[in-house]
């Protein structure tokens, strides 16, 4: 019993290390005097701010039973060097209806496509549980929020997101898989520009010269290239509370060793659950200040964290079960460089957990100043990790339509213009897009679309479940959804449905083998 309290009152204690982040600007000294400022801060509203799990951002949000009902709050939630992300904060909410993407120039009102390519601020959520295949990459403007809470929503099958040379985008609770490349294609950007864009890498996210940016509770897996890469002077990015799974090269920082533009990017690594499946990268990091703390690695085949061109990294609190092979065992790798060379980057592991042979091969200063501007946030003990990255993946989906029960406004706006051409509906106005979802519907029953769903279900999953899978989207059901949306929809739920459910099981069966590795 005494254990026990000392426990509650350990957790306690720790509750008050509130974690934060930097400004955005590029300045990297300037981030480190924003983060103690927000260490103040936060510790002063902790009564407000935590509702006991221990992990920060759930805490913030998950505590209000009726949090449908102030979604913008979660923006208020952020942690990291990418806390200033504001996505569609203090805009409208814009309900997707329709799952299709059939015009990547001149996409429909009530699509995702059209949603993210809009001017102003816009809080982007979905009428129900659906899976998006694009057509070619969904190429985001400045201050989104796309939002997956209470519906299961899928990218996949086909190119996914890219942040180009824009700020303030939040991505929250979305499944992202199967991404493929796509480009050498016109696409619309915004609806006074569409241009040419080149063959993509099919990344599940690429964050290209682009900053304040918060990748947060996504499930990530098997993508052509990167789950998440980030390159070409962006910064101020968080990556937090996901799930990655399935994949070789997980997450590049850093464009190549001579770009040096690079020298300033600033990016947190929270959270996040490095699953089954996964080779390298997690990340690998060049030149810049990098964060990795309080994430859980119970997977990898060559190493977990590497990088190259002398990138700091200030590694915290993490969880590192190392795999049975027995020259698989070191955490990082020092890349393209001699011993003599990267003995001098400042690499350093504080509280990590080490289990199973797991090490951290540690360089350069060792003082505790050369890692101020690699520090976003206060570490908690490696020891929580997996009570605090429990949530660490994309909803499996609550209530569909749940977001229009709680009274929110369908506002879509006008379909994209010509270049020149302006938008009816400006400054606001809200625009009902009522009839987009029947549309969508009869636009998902294309041959193209039900074959990516079907070989989305049975790739993704491997085994039996993607075989029922599989049967399921071919066949469809009608009822799956609880509406009349045709079978094309019913299919894909059934789709959504085994997919998840299998990413859940997963996790569960690997974190308790981690558990009583970690006990025993």
């Amino acid at each position: 019993m005494a254990s026990h309290s000392l426990s509650l009152l350990l957790l306690s204690l720790l509750l008050t290390l509130a974690l934060v982040s930097s400004s955005s600007v590029q300045d990297p000294d300037l981030v480190v005097q924003d983060v103690h400022r927000s260490i103040n801060a936060s510790r002063r509203n902790l009564a407000y701010l935590s509702c006991g799990t221990g992990n920060p951002i759930d805490d913030c949000w998950r505590c209000d039973s009726n949090w449908e009902q102030n979604r913008q709050r979660l923006a208020d939630c952020a942690i990291g060097f990418g806390k200033n992300a504001l996505g569609g904060r203090n805009g409208q909410i814009y309900v997707v209806t329709d799952s299709g993407d059939d015009d990547a120039v001149n996409p429909k009102p009530g699509t995702l496509r059209h949603a993210v390519i809009q001017d102003e601020p816009l809080w982007i959520i979905f009428k129900r549980d659906m899976v998006i295949q694009l057509k070619q990459e969904l190429v985001m403007n400045s201050f989104k929020t796309i939002d997956g809470r209470g519906t299961s929503v899928h990218i996949a099958g086909g190119p996914c997101i890219t942040i180009h040379k824009v700020s303030n985008i939040i991505v929250h609770g979305i499944h992202i898989h199967d991404c493929k490349q796509g480009g050498n294609a016109i696409i619309r950007d915004s609806p006074q520009h569409a241009g040419h864009w080149q063959v993509s890498d099919g990344d599940g996210v690429s964050i290209f010269a682009a900053k304040d940016i918060w990748v947060d509770h996504c499930s990530l897996s098997n993508c052509n290239d990167g789950l998440i890469d980030a390159i070409h002077g962006s910064t101020a990015i968080t990556i937090s509370n996901n799930y990655m799974t399935h994949h070789d090269k997980v997450m590049l920082l850093g464009h190549n060793d001579a770009y040096t533009e690079d020298k300033n990017m600033q990016v947190t690594i929270a959270f996040n659950h490095f699953g089954e499946g996964l080779v390298q990268r997690m990340p690998r990091c060049r030149h810049g200040y990098f964060h990795v703390v309080n994430n859980d690695y119970t997977h990898w085949e060559m190493y977990a964290i590497g990088g190259s061109a002398s990138p700091t990294i200030n590694s915290q609190g993490n969880r590192f079960l190392a795999p049975d092979l027995r020259f698989r065992k070191e955490v990082t790798k020092h890349e393209d460089a001699p011993e003599s060379e990267w003995k001098n980057w400042n690499w350093r592991s504080e509280g990590d957990l080490m289990l199973n042979g797991a090490y951290f091969r540690q360089s350069g200063a060792g003082a505790s100043s050369t890692y101020a501007r690699a520090s976003s946030l206060s570490a908690r003990p490696a020891s929580f990790v997996g009570a605090m990255t429990t949530t660490a993946e994309a909803p499996l989906g609550a209530s569909a339509g749940a977001a229009s029960a709680a009274g929110v406004v369908v506002a879509a706006g006008p379909a994209a213009a010509g270049p020149g051409d302006s938008p009816s509906g400006a400054g606001g106005e809200e625009i009902s897009c009522s009839g987009a979802s029947a549309e969508g519907v009869g636009a998902d029953t294309t041959e193209g679309v039900a074959a990516g769903v079907a070989a989305v279900g049975a790739e993704a999953l491997g085994d039996d479940a993607g075989v029922a899978a599989l049967g399921a989207a071919a066949t469809g059901d009608g009822e799956a959804l609880g509406d009349t949306d045709g079978a094309a929809e019913g299919g894909r739920a059934v789709t959504v449905a085994a997919a998840t459910a299998k990413m859940r099981a997963r996790a569960t069966n690997w974190r308790a083998i981690v558990e009583i590795n970690y006990k025993g």
